[in-house]
């Protein structure tokens, strides 16, 4: 009869935490792209690997949560949060004002500034400007803060060629299809510079920040009105950067600091 009711207790404690709302669950579905390297991107095998990997796996160490990554193209991912699709984006995210009307952020977990590329030599400027770059085909994902950013910037003078993809974004520059683009400083050198695609390309110009258009960091985006998994994921994070994890997960993929 006890090993009955013991039986039947695990049963209930089982069926209560699968009814929790998801920042209190047991399993933590976060989203990314898993087309950013070295942020993040696919192995051989089709898993996810990359900076933003590792970091979503020590904070749900941290939260005793059960990471589950999930995948969606980067124009779906906050409308897969809001559609309860997954709990929280962890995908470099740049916290901005026009995202802050859709989700909530947590602290920036990084910080990156943007920068352009092109052909090594073909553009010798310290410091771009429209005029600088007038009639230059520009490459940029779509509806990235770097769109928005080259859109107010230079529309008015060059071209701006939309890409789903940094990868097609990246095809497209090796390729000649444009002079130009824009993107990430990290994830423009360790994900194009320094592979075989980007042989004979360069940074271009000076970093580009401006807070209007590319905000105060990276954070992990949250429904709006999710306070419990905000607060969570920032003490997590807090330990994180406290403790030397996020260092050592960094130290794996770059050689400077990106916080």
């Amino acid at each position: 009869m006890k090993s009955l009711h013991r039986r039947l207790s695990s049963i209930l404690v089982l069926a209560l935490s699968a009814c929790l709302l998801p920042s209190g669950a047991a399993e933590l579905r976060i989203a990314m792209e898993g087309k950013f390297p070295p942020f993040e991107e696919l192995d051989a095998k089709g898993n996810l690997k990359g900076f933003n990997v590792d970091i979503a796996n020590a904070l749900c160490r941290e939260m005793k949560a059960q990471c589950k990554l999930v995948r969606f193209d980067w124009d779906d991912l906050i409308p897969a949060l809001k559609a309860n699709k997954a709990d929280a984006i962890l995908a470099s995210m740049s916290i901005t004002a026009e995202r802050l009307r859709e989700v909530d952020f947590t602290a920036r977990y990084a910080q990156t500034p943007a920068f352009f590329f092109a052909r090594a030599h073909r553009i010798p400027y310290a410091f771009l400007t429209p005029k600088r770059l007038a009639g230059l085909k520009i490459g940029v994902q779509a509806d990235t803060t770097y769109d928005s950013y080259v859109s107010a910037k230079y529309a008015a003078t060059s071209p701006i060629v939309r890409f789903k993809s940094t990868d097609e974004l990246y095809d497209a520059l090796a390729g000649g299809r444009v002079d130009v683009a824009m993107d990430d400083s990290v994830a423009g050198y360790y994900g194009f510079l320094q592979t075989p695609k980007g042989k004979g390309f360069e940074l271009i110009g000076s970093a580009v920040v401006d807070s209007k258009y590319f905000g105060e960091g990276q954070g992990i985006a949250v429904r709006k009105g999710d306070a419990d998994l905000r607060e969570r994921l920032n003490k997590a994070l807090a330990v994180i950067l406290d403790n030397g994890t996020y260092q050592e997960v960094q130290r794996k993929y770059f050689i400077f600091n990106i916080y």
